[in-house]
């Protein structure tokens, strides 16, 4: 076996013991099951005056953690049991629930970003230390994508822009009209309540792929296009996953591929960098 052979399959196995595709164009998933976020004043009418959130769990999203507490959903049909909260407290108080979650409660709430409740279902939680009622406040999650602005400019697309994921698997399903949001402080994560999960037997960790215009992205910019880009384009990509492979080099548009360290980086891949004149660079 000559080493052009070796090489290749030493790549294919290192991806066969990540079980990852390390795609550039791959969001990574998180399922989201019902939850509510609550303000200070709304925190302490249900477990006290002065109360404070106790960290039970990190969330993917820098800052953010899973409580140890939990609150009684009330609706006209039903009540939901032990949902979780989600810290630090916010400005308003919000429930997130799935359309499944809605039928048991008898409630019909919208479709909606996180954060936009005006004129959402309504809303009743019980604590150990009493109840509140909202006129609004309730929404069934739009399917969404957290992006580090340098994620959106990897990806080229925008805050707000809407895209199209497609997941691959025993069940393989497109998710339409997913929305991209972008922060300094966020993490790459596309986030899909339990019933979008379960249409696509799909788990945390999992995979999609990001689609845009009918193409899957990242793809190479046209000729014609790199022309008139040229100023805008940015020079540097930070790469996000564990593994960078030839495939990654020859499907990246930048001259820059910045690694974060630990970082594997096959020999095949700094071969195709040579060849396309592009540098690695592992990130302090």
């Amino acid at each position: 076996m000559n080493e052009q052979s070796i090489r290749t399959v030493v790549e294919e196995v290192i991806q066969q013991l990540l079980k990852k595709d390390f795609r550039p164009n791959t969001i990574p998933m998180a399922v989201s099951a019902r939850h509510c976020h609550l303000s200070q004043a709304d925190l302490e009418t249900l477990f006290g005056k002065g109360y404070e959130l106790t960290k039970k769990a990190d969330l993917s999203q820098p800052g953010q953690f899973a409580a140890n507490e939990t609150v009684v959903i009330v609706g006209p049909r039903g009540s939901i049991e032990k949902v979780r909260i989600l810290g630090p407290a916010r400005s308003l108080t919000q429930v997130e629930v799935s359309r499944t979650d809605a039928v048991k409660l008898g409630l019909k709430p919208p479709v909606r970003e996180s954060g936009n409740i005006a004129g959402s279902a309504p809303i009743t939680l019980a604590g150990p230390k009493g109840s509140i009622f909202k006129n609004e406040g309730m929404i069934i999650a739009q399917a969404h994508i957290h992006m580090h602005p340098e994620d959106a400019a990897y990806f080229g697309v925008e805050n707000g822009e809407y895209v199209r994921i497609r997941t691959e698997g025993e069940r393989p399903v497109s998710f339409e009209k997913v929305l991209i949001r972008v922060s300094p402080r966020y993490q790459l994560e596309m986030h899909i309540d339990t019933d979008e999960a379960n249409a696509g037997f799909i788990t945390s960790g999992q995979s999609g792929f990001i689609i845009k215009d009918g193409e899957p992205l990242v793809k190479p910019q046209p000729v014609t296009n790199q022309v008139s880009h040229e100023q805008n384009k940015p020079k540097e990509v930070h790469f996000q996953k564990n593994l960078l492979t030839k495939r990654d080099v020859q499907a990246c548009q930048y001259e820059m591929i910045s690694v974060r360290k630990g970082t594997i980086v096959t020999p095949l891949a700094r071969d195709a960098a040579r060849e396309l004149k592009k540098s690695i660079q592992v990130m302090d």
